[in-house]
């Protein structure tokens, strides 16, 4: 699902709200998750799932092409651990 997708749902569900007013407060949550895992913190949505940001540490890698030795450098990973709710209602609709 896209943004635009996910802006037409809300306001079809609920249409006393004009698209100016959904896409605000839609930018408004985005902004807010991404500052929240820009400063380390963690996200957690009840039912649907949690966000945290992990650190990978240095290591040593290799070029699969020519086999050299390559120095991956610090960085971090954002990880989505999905609640139980969620997994369930996916798990459960697999066909």
């Amino acid at each position: 699902m896209t943004r635009s997708e996910l802006m037409a749902k809300i306001s079809t569900k609920y249409p006393t709200f004009t698209l100016a007013e959904v896409e605000s407060v839609v930018k408004c949550i985005l902004e807010g998750m991404e500052e929240a895992l820009v400063t380390g913190r963690r996200i957690e949505v009840r039912g649907f799932g949690s966000f945290s940001v992990k650190r990978q540490r240095q290591r040593q890698a290799r070029n699969p092409k020519t086999g050299d030795s390559v120095l991956v450098e610090e960085k971090c990973k954002i990880h989505f651990k999905p609640g139980k709710e969620l997994r369930d209602r996916v798990n459960n609709n697999v066909a």
